[in-house]
């Protein structure tokens, strides 16, 4: 990868994951240096969505009904929220030479493994109107549309991040998000990579714990009813009979498919549960299906993420079925676990702005690496860089230049 002059750049990244809890937003400095990509955190925030709007995204959700007009409203609430999200990461950490969205992902559309579609909310026109700094959006369309699943796309920056310490140990690393979906990252000493969604993680717990709680929680806190339940194992074996844990990667999912309903029938014709056993089944579910795909892979090192860590009861079953020392966290590795994703949109914004390549067809299944991205302009006429020669391949987290 060539380095011509210029190439450093502030970028802004943001996202809302599957869990609706707010807005991730991210500001880090990066720049290529002789074929390693350098990335320089320089703070990030979480934003609560706007009351209401987390309550009305929840309602637009599959398996309930929605209408055009409903998402149209949504995609403009969404696109003004992440507007005055990106304009509070400026005011707080400076300004930025671009702005990446993930958006809000309502549907991921797959049928019989392969995805064929895919939708989020957040109109990145509104984002550009209110800052004036141009935005790269829709990032997930163009590897579907090369025969990928358009996830997960954190496979690009584990593989890059990760491959060192692969090579240093000799032993398959796993990068794991807790979201609301679960997904790992399998880097090796080699260049192919494997990456795909385990399972649920906060999605159906955070269903149980508004349930369970007639809507008063939002969240298991702290994992406090799990770690207060045992796990009830005839629900347990019926969650792990889905056919969507024993197919084979690559593959994806999301609360179209573990959703209410999905929960409901689960439970459907047992013995009552306490809301204790109910939460600690499904974190056994969470922890269960992430060690298995982990053991399959032979992986030594798992480097967790995502909103996930903070719930005691999740760390805790992992780390009991994982190998011992197994389970780190990506702050242990220099790169802020609390803004992860949010790093890694404004990496892949990044990589697209550069004209590089941002997918790896070994982890999405596509068809070959692609750019990703539309770009809506800012207020200033659009002043590309000239494109990066060749591919990135690795990543190292400096040292931040600013707190948070």
């Amino acid at each position: 990868m060539t380095t011509p002059a210029g190439h450093c750049f502030r970028v802004l990244g943001l996202l809302s994951g599957t869990s609706v809890d707010g807005i991730d937003v991210a500001v880090a400095e990066i720049r290529d240096d002789n074929g390693t990509v350098v990335l320089t955190p320089l703070g990030e925030l979480d934003v609560p969505y706007p009351p209401g709007l987390r309550t009305d995204l929840l309602d637009a959700l599959p398996p309930r009904p929605s209408s055009a007009r409903q998402l149209t409203v949504l995609d403009t609430r969404v696109g003004q929220a992440f507007a005055d999200a990106a304009a509070r990461g400026i005011a707080a950490y400076g300004p930025v030479d671009v702005i990446a969205s993930l958006g809000q992902t309502v549907y991921h559309w797959v049928e019989n493994g392969v995805a064929l579609g895919t939708f989020q909310l957040g109109q990145p026109a509104w984002i550009a109107e209110r800052t004036g700094v141009p935005v790269i959006a829709d990032l997930r369309i163009r590897d579907i549309t090369a025969g990928g699943q358009g996830a997960p796309l954190a496979s690009t920056l584990d593989a890059m991040w990760l491959r060192g310490l692969a090579e240093e140990t000799g032993r398959p690393v796993a990068a794991l998000n807790l979201g609301g979906i679960a997904n790992i990252t399998v880097v090796t000493q080699s260049d192919k990579v494997l990456a795909y969604d385990t399972g649920p993680a906060n999605a159906l717990l955070d269903l149980a714990a508004a349930h369970v709680s007639d809507g008063k929680l939002s969240a298991d806190i702290d994992g406090r009813l799990a770690l207060a339940g045992s796990v009830r194992e005839d629900l347990l074996d019926r969650l792990l009979a889905d056919p969507y844990f024993a197919a084979a990667p690559p593959k994806s999912t999301g609360k179209e498919h573990f959703h209410g309903g999905y929960l409901d029938a689960a439970l459907s014709g047992l013995p009552p549960l306490s809301p204790e056993d109910l939460l600690a089944t499904l974190t056994e579910l969470t922890a269960a299906t992430v060690a298995a795909e982990c053991r399959r892979h032979g992986v030594a090192t798992v480097v967790a993420s995502g909103g996930g860590v903070a719930n005691p009861a999740t760390m805790a079953a992992l780390a009991r079925l994982l190998p011992d020392g197994a389970l780190r966290t990506s702050d242990d590795l220099g790169l802020p676990g609390s803004g992860k994703e949010a790093y890694l949109t404004a990496l892949l914004g990044w990589l697209s702005w550069c004209g590089v390549p941002a997918t790896l067809p070994s982890a999405t299944g596509a068809s070959g690496p692609r750019l990703l991205g539309a770009l809506t302009p800012g207020a200033a006429p659009l002043n590309l860089p000239a494109p990066l020669g060749g591919a990135a391949t690795r990543l190292r987290v400096a040292e931040s230049g600013q707190s948070r």
